[in-house]
C-alpha cells in the first residue's frame, strides 16, 4: 500500500562544480576533473559522451582563461547530469566579452574557431548572465537511449546563442 503523501518518482540531478585558477593549468585541470566525475557518475571514460564532455569542458575552459580573465579571479566549472542531459557550465569574470562564432578580424586573423566545436557537439549551447560578475556559458549534451551513453546529435530544438536562461 502505498501513502497518498508519497512523492512521484523523481529524476537525479547530479551537481559538480569546481572553482579553478584562470590559467592554462586550470584549464587542463578542468577537463580532467570532468571525466573523473563523469566517471563516478557511471559515464565511462571511453564513451562518446565522456569524450565529447572533455572536448567542450577544454574549449569553454581554455576561452575563461584567455578571453574571461580579470587577474585575480577564478573561472567556475560546473556539471549538471539530470536525465539524460548533461550541462556543462563554465563562469569568469567578464561579463562584456560574450563568445562569437567565428569570424575574421579586421587584421584578417580568424577568431572564434573553438566555438564551431561547440556547435557541433553540443545539442544546443548559450550564454548567461552571471549573478556576481561576468558570464556563464553553458552546452548541453544528450545521452541517446543507447545502454553504453553515446551521444545524440538530434538539432531539432533551438540550438540558442547569445543571452539566455541556463537549462
Amino acid at each position: 500500500m502505498t501513502s497518498p503523501l508519497a512523492s512521484p518518482a523523481t529524476a537525479t540531478v547530479r551537481v559538480f562544480s569546481q572553482r579553478l585558477s584562470s590559467t592554462k593549468r586550470g584549464a587542463r585541470l578542468a577537463r580532467l576533473l570532468s571525466v573523473g566525475q563523469l566517471s563516478e557518475w557511471g559515464i565511462a571514460y571511453d564513451s562518446d559522451l565522456s569524450a565529447s564532455a572533455a572536448l567542450l569542458v577544454a574549449e569553454l575552459a581554455t576561452n575563461a582563461v584567455t578571453h574571461g580573465r580579470v587577474p585575480g579571479r577564478d573561472f567556475e566549472l560546473r556539471l549538471t547530469l539530470e536525465g539524460d542531459a548533461l550541462t556543462i557550465a563554465v563562469s569568469d569574470a567578464r561579463g562584456e566579452r560574450l563568445p562569437r562564432p567565428a569570424e575574421t578580424s579586421h587584421d584578417g586573423a580568424i577568431t572564434g574557431r573553438g566555438l564551431l566545436l561547440v556547435e557541433a557537439l553540443a545539442t544546443r549551447w548559450g550564454t548567461a548572465p552571471r549573478a556576481q560578475a561576468g558570464k556563464t556559458v553553458w552546452a548541453e549534451l544528450r545521452r541517446s537511449t543507447h545502454t553504453d551513453g553515446p551521444l545524440s546529435h538530434d538539432r531539432r530544438g533551438d540550438r540558442p546563442l547569445g543571452t539566455h536562461q541556463l537549462p
